[in-house]
């Protein structure tokens, strides 16, 4: 709960996020042909993976619930080795 992705990496993920979608309409808007379906999809991919890392990088709140069952009995399992300072 206390390692969370810090500002600068949410701040970096939206700026490269706009960047990519917007040079993604100038390259749209450019050709001469204007098909816009590219474009839609790629917003939505992107959209998505922002949505995802978010959502991932809180995991007591949002879609995707982890289980921490798996880091106690690590936690257990660890705490039964014999300690190698004591020697």
């Amino acid at each position: 709960m206390h390692n969370r992705l810090p500002p600068i990496i949410v701040i970096a993920l939206y700026g490269v996020s706009i960047i990519g979608i917007g040079f993604a309409g100038y390259g749209s808007g450019v050709e001469a042909k204007r098909s816009r379906v590219p474009v839609h999809p790629m917003g939505l991919l992107v959209a998505a993976m922002v949505l995802l890392i978010q959502d991932i990088d809180r995991p007591g709140a949002g879609f995707i619930k982890v289980s921490q069952q798996s880091m106690a009995n690590t936690a257990a399992m660890l705490a039964g080795f014999p300690d190698e300072s004591a020697r």
